[in-house]
């Protein structure tokens, strides 16, 4: 049997009025750049400050070091991330956002937001919804006691 793959679609020519397909291909190109599971939560914590490579690292529990690195390579190529790359030894590596990526800080606000009225509580409210947190802050603000330990790790 012959191998069939499906071509991406060419993207869509510009016009001065966008129909609906135009706006339907911007809009799936807009989460196309956003998707990826790791990718929020590294523009969460970049939302506030330069950040380097290990502080990334440590603040997205789960994140292994060769997605964390994917990941920011493929926010680079966007234009949402910019890395800085300073000339000491060893050399020293901070990640930004763009003036692009700062311009979604209020949808992160609204999706903070939407989840709050909606039943998606964080980790600092629990089940019964008590308490705040700031759009603003970003999610490791409670500190590492608030994350879950392995199996198996003794307390040192």
């Amino acid at each position: 049997m012959k191998k069939q793959t499906i071509e991406p679609a060419e993207p869509p020519a510009a016009a001065s009025e966008p129909c609906n397909g135009d706006l339907s291909a911007q809009f799936h190109r807009a989460l196309s750049v956003l998707a990826g599971k790791w990718k929020g939560d590294i523009l969460w914590q970049l939302v506030e400050r330069k950040r380097r490579f290990g502080e990334l690292r440590q603040s997205i529990p789960g994140v292994t070091q060769h997605m964390l690195t994917t990941q920011l390579r493929d926010l680079e190529a966007n234009g949402l991330v910019k890395r800085t790359v300073y000339p000491e030894v060893p050399p020293r590596v901070e990640y930004e956002m763009t003036p692009s990526a700062k311009a979604l800080k209020p949808v992160f606000d609204e999706l903070y937001r939407w989840a709050q009225e909606h039943g998606f509580p964080t980790s600092a409210q629990g089940a019964a919804g008590k308490g705040t947190q700031p759009p603003s802050q970003p999610r490791d603000a409670d500190g590492p006691e608030s994350q879950p330990r392995k199996a198996g790790r003794r307390a040192g």
